[in-house]
């Protein structure tokens, strides 16, 4: 199924806290001499117009990223924007792109077709990333462990169906048996009808250096997000 487009809830509240969490983990692994990689499983378009007949069909951004625009300390994404404008919201290879030294890589995975496109154009001259067309699940075998032997390991898919559950343990077992030194993020929705549980269970079985972090802004089928 490729039905999911993240253009329908770019910037909205969870984007927001995922973003500001992953931000905070490269800033983190910069720390460091070393040079690391970042593999973005499933990326999306890289970057999304807020002004765009997707963003506002549901108008998610508006509980988002739009709340905090008073603030004087999100100089990553008014850099995308100029001055003085509040149009685009940065995704996650964006925001990696521009968190990142000048020595470390990205390797960037999306499966959607228009997605995909719109991301290798968006990237198209940049040397640190490569884009490539198909499943970052798939393709982390063949990355771990990345040359550096540091890295960052970042798996937001759609869970569009039950199945992706599964797939996300699934990659992280054997992305630690390949690396069990990368920082491995996942990103899961919280639904009321509880699909998330059995995951966060399994995760946490996996490695006791876990973090959650989660935000619930309502009881509904709210977009939460969590850490390994």
């Amino acid at each position: 199924m490729l039905a999911y487009r993240h253009a329908f809830h770019a910037g909205n509240h969870a984007d927001v806290l995922k973003h500001c969490v992953l931000q905070q983990i490269l800033l983190y692994m910069n720390q460091k001499y070393k040079p690391y990689w970042v593999i973005d499983t499933h990326a999306g378009a890289g970057m999304y117009s807020l002004e765009s007949e997707y963003a506002n069909t549901k108008g998610e951004y508006h509980n988002g990223i739009a709340r905090l625009r008073g603030r004087d300390d999100l100089d990553l994404v008014k850099a995308c924007n100029n001055k003085g404008e509040w149009s685009l919201y940065p995704g996650s290879p964006e925001i990696i792109r521009r968190t990142i030294r000048a020595e470390d890589r990205i390797r960037l995975f999306e499966l959607h077709p228009t997605d995909h496109d719109l991301l290798a154009e968006h990237f198209e001259s940049d040397r640190q990333a490569k884009v490539f067309k198909g499943d970052g699940f798939a393709a982390l075998k063949a990355l771990l462990p990345p040359p550096t032997k540091r890295g960052v390991i970042f798996m937001d898919p759609p869970y569009e169906i039950k199945s992706d559950y599964l797939k996300v343990i699934t990659a992280l077992e054997e992305g630690l048996a390949r690396f069990a030194e990368g920082v491995y993020v996942v990103w899961y929705p919280i639904l009321t009808r509880g699909d998330h549980l059995q995951l966060v269970e399994s995760m946490r079985g996996l490695s006791e250096k876990t973090l959650d972090v989660s935000i619930i802004v309502q009881e509904s089928d709210e977009r939460g997000f969590g850490i390994f």
